[in-house]
């Protein structure tokens, strides 16, 4: 993503992206987040710290081997503001046609999923850290 106006995501679509993708995961590393969300770390990091301080996400830190890997897991109260306010907000604004980060999921049929791999996830965190 360069700097023109047919990349640029308005900051609300950011934090409306990074929710669902966590949704849709369950948790995620930094570096898997901020890829599969089209951000840049050095760009976009206080705005992760911004919905981790709102308590929008969670964040913890793993240690595997000799790294620390940083994971985000969605808290209950980010998919509340989620489905509540920013889904009725991309409703009322959507975002232009040529954002190419359009999300055209619905966020029940995704917390539904989430539910179901919750389970998944967490086993092959067991596994990772064992």
């Amino acid at each position: 993503m360069s700097g023109s106006p047919s990349s640029y995501r308005d900051r609300i679509y950011i934090v409306k992206d990074v929710i669902l993708k966590l949704v849709e995961y369950g948790e995620l590393n930094q570096t898997a987040l901020v890829s599969f969300c089209g951000l840049n770390l050095k760009k976009h990091k206080p705005i992760l710290e911004d919905i981790e301080r709102n308590e929008l996400v969670e964040r913890r830190e793993a240690t595997i081997g000799k790294r620390t890997v940083t994971i985000y897991r969605p808290t209950q109260k980010g998919m509340a503001f989620c489905r509540d306010i920013l889904e009725p907000y991309e409703k009322m604004f959507p975002r232009r046609k040529g954002d190419e980060t359009k999300k055209e999921e619905n966020f029940a049929v995704v917390n539904e999923e989430e539910k179901k791999k919750a389970n998944k996830t967490d086993s092959i965190m067991m596994l990772v850290l064992i």
